[in-house]
């Protein structure tokens, strides 16, 4: 049997012409080899039951094999495309390694991103609870492959939230993007996200008039900080429920700017032709 071999996959080319040549001898097997007299013509002809028990199993093992090889050239293609991204942007992200964590470091934390440790599931990936060796609580957002977020707005989150501290924004503490692996780490958040007191009837309760106000006033305070106050004016753009955090005393902290635009020094308004946000939630 012939194998093919390169850097990622291994063919074997020859199984189709193995399938064929066990259907020749199968119906060769199954050919008539007396024809002479009417009895012999009767027991020589192939029955159409037999036909079909051997072309269907042979068919479908052909499909099975097309199917499978094309579901490997797209993982290679897919990991290459990958690679090719992570070596555009290596340098880029070379200026912040500082913030970079090894993969197998927050593995560690996360207990290999197990269940237990699963907070929940957005549209860019699911979200872990971590313990460093240290002690210390973080979040760990991990893209997944398919996630809507890009390598550039991987990096425009990463930047923005580097540059900027205030108390109603999220805190990044570091990436990772190693064995084509995306992920954010944040400071722990006790009390998860604003829409789930929101949308959950048993911990709306917890969401007095007081606390519904003091909360909407950091988001504002917060806002104000990207639009006014901050050294780089910054314009959200996917500001919802799910990306406002609560920390244990309820006070909120916007996160997730992997779409926000950065106003250049001076600037007061922007344009922006991306059609960025969640359907429900898009500024006017």
């Amino acid at each position: 049997m012939a194998i093919i071999m390169d850097s990622h996959n291994i063919f074997l080319l020859s199984f189709i012409p193995f399938l064929f040549s066990t259907y020749q001898s199968e119906a060769a097997s199954l050919s008539p080899t007396n024809t002479t007299g009417s009895q012999d013509a009767g027991k020589g002809r192939i029955s159409s039951k037999t036909i079909v028990a051997v072309v269907v199993p042979v068919s479908v093992a052909v499909l099975i094999f097309i199917v499978g090889l094309c579901c490997l050239l797209k993982k290679r293609i897919r990991n290459k495309f990958d690679s090719d991204l992570e070596r555009k942007y290596a340098s880029q992200f070379s200026k912040l390694d500082s913030l970079q964590y090894e993969f197998a470091t927050l593995e560690a934390a996360t207990d290999k991103f197990s269940e237990y440790n699963k907070l929940g599931e957005g549209g860019y990936g699911p979200v872990y609870k971590g313990i460093l060796p240290n002690g210390q609580e973080i979040v760990v957002k991990r893209l997944s492959r398919v996630s809507r977020q890009s390598v550039e707005e991987f990096k425009n989150e990463i930047e923005v939230l580097a540059r900027l501290q205030q108390k109603n924004l999220v805190r990044l503490l570091g990436f990772c993007m190693q064995k084509q692996e995306r992920i954010l780490v944040y400071e722990y958040m006790a009390n998860q996200s604003l829409d789930y007191f929101l949308f959950n009837p048993k911990k709306q309760k917890h969401l007095d008039w007081t606390k519904r106000y003091e909360i909407v006033k950091g988001i504002a305070q917060g806002i104000q900080y990207f639009h006014e106050d901050a050294r780089l004016k910054i314009i959200h753009g996917d500001l919802e429920p799910s990306n406002i955090l609560l920390d244990s005393d309820m006070n909120p902290k916007i996160s997730d700017l992997a779409f926000a635009k950065i106003l250049l020094i001076g600037e007061t308004e922007g344009n922006d032709n991306r059609i960025v946000g969640t359907f429900g939630f898009l500024a006017p």
